[in-house]
């Protein structure tokens, strides 16, 4: 639940579809990806990133 009414502000965005680019393509999840790859190499984020999908994962699993 939000706590404010900030995203009133985005009303008459908040649905609309995103923009396709008629000049690119696609990027591949792949090379997506390797974009973030460079934050593997902070100390300790892999583990990080383990505990919070875990935390997501046993919240959304007693929410069933």
């Amino acid at each position: 639940m939000l706590e404010n009414d900030d995203w009133k502000k985005y009303q008459d965005i908040i649905d609309m579809e995103r923009p396709v680019s008629k000049k690119h393509k696609p990027m591949s999840l792949h090379d997506r990806a390797a974009q973030f790859a460079s934050f593997a190499a902070l100390k300790g984020y892999d583990e990080a990133v383990r505990k919070k999908a875990l935390e997501v994962e046993e919240n959304y699993n007693s929410e069933i």
